[in-house]
């Protein structure tokens, strides 16, 4: 236990530094200038200050008050000791967190047992922390744990129903990690680009619950078809609201409103400009984008700068502008991930390398 001593007079240190030698698992650090301990407490937490209060250049009064705004410095006790037994002295020292007092000359085994007490506060308030501390760490360990699992359930149910469709696996993790590059263009926090990549893959989901006759019609599909297939954004909102998980409702959201457009002619709702989620609106535009560069049992792949120009064509349309703009900043980064993941991916058993795609 470090023990801070502070006097402005080097007898009254070396005295109390003694009386402190008989304490075990106790070390004393000793300053006769407020401001050097003041340094020192600022790298290095005290378990116990024992300071004076009279003192020149600083007074025991002021000390406490700014060792108290020094970090992890805020329960360390503090024994104040002084000569003048008067009352507004004492309220002034608690005032600004003084924990105990001693009255000059000091008696040796009242200092011992108070020293002892205070000792044995920071220790109560040292297993506490400690504690605290493996409680979170075992928290944190136990959610990261219960998200992984979530991850790879949702990875697989989003596989499952990209297998009912002409797209690929990999279509899914292209267009999640094409999103979170725009989310960060964007300038949306770190835990949104997460978040976003996330849920990203579940925004079909909701194709699970569409014909085969219409989900894998290789030709175009009629107007009563067409009105079929377009209710896959609210199968999959179905499947997915509601939840306490923040992946899910995410997911619900993106499945609900990407197929929305900027200027009001998508669906399901027709929602028009910032009233589309930002997260639905981001991946319209990595969805789609992947889509058009995909081959597929009905057309060919198109060539990249094509579908580039389809976007800015469609900008302020069809897709956000401020999707678009974040879309194009990031390029080089999406062309590195479309010309990196080009294989079905259906094929692989372990899902986890997959969820960590330019994470």
């Amino acid at each position: 236990m470090n023990v801070l001593v502070l006097d402005d007079a080097q007898i009254n240190v070396t005295l109390l530094c003694h009386l402190l030698q008989k304490l075990d698992d106790c070390r004393s650090i000793s300053f006769t200038e407020p401001a050097k301990a003041l340094s020192w407490c600022a790298v290095q937490v005290p378990d116990l200050v024992l300071v004076d209060y009279m003192m020149p250049e600083m007074d025991g009064v002021a000390f406490i008050s700014h060792f108290r705004q020094l970090p992890g410095c805020a329960d360390i006790p503090v024994l104040m000791i002084t000569a003048n037994s008067g009352l507004e002295l004492r309220y002034q020292a608690l005032d600004v967190g003084a924990t105990d007092f001693l009255i000059k000359p000091i008696d040796r085994i009242e200092f011992l047992a108070r020293t002892k007490n205070m000792l044995a506060l920071r220790r109560s308030q040292r297993f506490l922390e400690d504690r605290a501390s493996w409680l979170n760490v075992e928290v944190q360990k136990a959610t990261a744990e219960i998200r992984a699992r979530e991850r790879e359930t949702i990875l697989r149910l989003s596989r499952a129903a990209d297998s009912r469709d002409p797209e690929t696996g990999a279509h899914i993790i292209r267009m999640a990690n094409y999103s979170k590059i725009i989310a960060a263009n964007l300038g949306l926090s770190t835990d949104d680009q997460q978040l976003i990549l996330e849920a990203a893959p579940m925004h079909d989901i909701g194709k699970v619950g569409i014909p085969d006759s219409i989900l894998l019609k290789p030709g175009k599909l009629t107007p009563e078809e067409f009105t079929i297939m377009k209710r896959h954004s609210r199968l999959g909102y179905e499947i997915l609201a509601g939840s306490s998980s923040e992946m899910l409702n995410a997911g619900a959201v993106i499945a609900l409103a990407h197929h929305e457009k900027f200027d009001g002619s998508g669906y399901p709702q027709g929602l028009v400009g910032d009233a589309i989620p930002l997260f639905a609106r981001i991946v319209a535009v990595s969805d789609v984008f992947d889509a058009l560069t995909s081959e597929r049992p009905y057309k060919a792949a198109w060539e990249t700068e094509r579908a580039l120009q389809f976007l800015r064509e469609g900008s302020g349309q069809h897709f956000d502008p401020a999707c678009v703009n974040a879309f194009m900043a990031g390029l080089s980064e999406i062309l590195a991930i479309k010309n990196q993941y080009q294989e079905d991916l259906s094929q692989q058993k372990e899902f986890g390398a997959e969820w960590g795609i330019q994470t």
